[in-house]
């Protein structure tokens, strides 16, 4: 009880304490986001190429300004060739 009895004995801490939990809290949540990406890779016993999984159709960019994704033919072809 000793940070709640100094955060009522130094009302002006409480703001403080707020943003910094609130900044841990957001830089934690983004972490475990950044895991679940599929250009990370934990595990390589499961999934040892992750690339053949990445769908060319969808774009893998922040950010994507005119652009339009068609998937390639020979591409294709090979990938059903070999399924």
């Amino acid at each position: 009880m000793g940070i709640f009895q100094t955060l009522m004995k130094n009302k002006e801490l409480i703001p403080l304490a707020f943003f910094i939990s609130a900044a841990a809290t957001g830089a934690l949540s983004f972490g475990l986001y950044a895991l679940k990406k599929t250009d990370v890779v934990l595990d390589r016993n499961k999934n040892p190429e992750p690339w053949e999984m990445v769908d060319p159709t969808q774009p893998q960019k922040l950010i994507t300004i005119n652009q339009q994704w068609k998937p390639i033919e020979e591409l294709q072809k090979v990938r059903r060739a070999t399924r």
